[in-house]
């Protein structure tokens, strides 16, 4: 009997998981890849297209290059998952069955019930998204004057957000334009809950690059041109870029599976509370015991060779793997300058410079050698 596994999303959690999966099924089980897109984005590298829209053919790559000759692709949306008729419904062609199904269809932005936010703001959950705050950044500067310069806002003070303000930063460098720029954070540190020491050299290189820095003060409304805090005074903007959470697909909605904020609910094996439905990256909430795996990157692609692993398991009636998150340490751009903290089997806690800017072009590359080759991943070092 032939078994349909299809995988759901075209992130790391997808690509990794698709790889995996190439190399563990026979040739008794049929393989498809559904996503909305026909590429794979090295999203942790999307920011750069702010800057330079131009580094995006360096940062993505088409699924067939990753997909084997046998690997069915279809490109459409996901609207919905049926598990009690195992069907993955679909926007524009024919529903697809499945025998098993991996879930990584990653994540779109939170808002909290804050009035005006989604309208009035942009994210940066594509590459798409990355395109659409350079276009903005570019108009408002060239609309601008040193007189009276473009407000650039930046809600969210993790990694995206830091990012993010480090990019424009670097717009505004390279081209001279006359833009400020803001990073709004609601709790009283920027990337909150991590080390101070690494906050605090975070916070160096953004006040080194200009970049004006709220904390403490949550966002209560956004307007066309204004945001409100809950204390202080309010902030003009031109372009406001929010990054302050995640929560689950709308594809899911309707999924009879245990989730939260539409995440799907996972065993540390990755298996959803129905056994032919597994989930991984921003898709899942996976038991680790005290704390749920972070929605990083790093913690996708880990779980994505575990999780292929699991369905062909599964398939063969084996025990599945329990999967434990590794920590291998944080790295975050800001521009072209990078910290780094925690770094696995190195003996300093938080760096910067050289070391760490090489660190982060590394990791980079290192995926990229992993879902397509060591050539590619030559190739798309500058852009890293």
């Amino acid at each position: 009997m032939t078994e349909n596994v299809v995988v759901l999303g075209a992130g790391y959690a997808g690509a990794g998981t698709v790889k995996k999966l190439q190399s563990e099924l026979g040739g008794n089980v049929r393989l498809t890849w559904i996503a909305d897109v026909d590429y794979h984005l090295v999203l942790h590298e999307s920011h750069r297209v702010i800057r330079d829209p131009s580094v995006r053919s360096d940062i993505t790559f088409p699924t067939h290059q990753i997909a084997d000759p046998s690997t069915r692709l279809i490109q459409d949306e996901v609207t919905g998952l049926d598990v009690d008729e195992q069907v993955v419904e679909l926007a524009d062609t024919d529903d697809v069955e499945y025998d098993y199904v991996l879930v990584g269809l990653g994540s779109q932005t939170a808002y909290y019930g804050i009035p005006g936010l989604e309208e009035h703001s942009l994210t940066l959950k594509s590459l798409d998204d990355a395109l659409e705050i350079h276009d903005a950044v570019k108009q408002a500067s060239q609309d601008a004057t040193r007189g009276e310069p473009a407000q650039v806002v930046i809600g969210g003070a993790g990694l995206s957000g830091i990012q993010t303000a480090g990019e424009v930063a670097e717009f505004r460098d390279t081209h001279r334009a006359p833009i400020e720029i803001h990073l709004v954070e609601a709790l009283d540190e920027i990337f909150p809950g991590n080390d101070p020491e690494c906050q605090q050299a975070l916070r160096d290189l953004l006040e080194d690059a200009g970049v004006r820095i709220h904390t403490d003060d949550p966002i209560t409304e956004a307007t066309e041109d204004v945001i409100e805090f809950d204390e202080g005074e309010p902030l003009e903007h031109d372009v406001f870029v929010w990054t302050g959470g995640i929560t689950g697909r709308d594809a899911l909605d309707d999924a009879d599976l245990e989730k939260e904020h539409n995440r799907v609910n996972t065993k540390a094996n990755f298996q959803t509370t129905n056994e032919r439905v597994f989930a991984i990256g921003d898709s899942a909430i996976i038991d680790q015991g005290d704390q749920p795996a972070p929605p990083t990157a790093q913690a996708a692609w880990q779980a994505a060779e575990v999780a292929g692993e699991n369905i062909a398991r599964a398939i063969e009636n084996r025990p599945l793997k329990t999967w434990e998150h590794d920590d291998k340490g944080t790295v975050i751009s800001v521009g072209d300058e990078a910290i780094a903290h925690d770094v696995d089997m190195l003996p300093v806690d938080t760096f910067g410079g050289f070391a760490a800017k090489n660190l982060k072009k590394a990791i980079a590359a290192r995926w990229i050698a992993d879902i397509t080759s060591w050539n590619e991943a030559r190739k798309c070092w500058s852009s890293l």
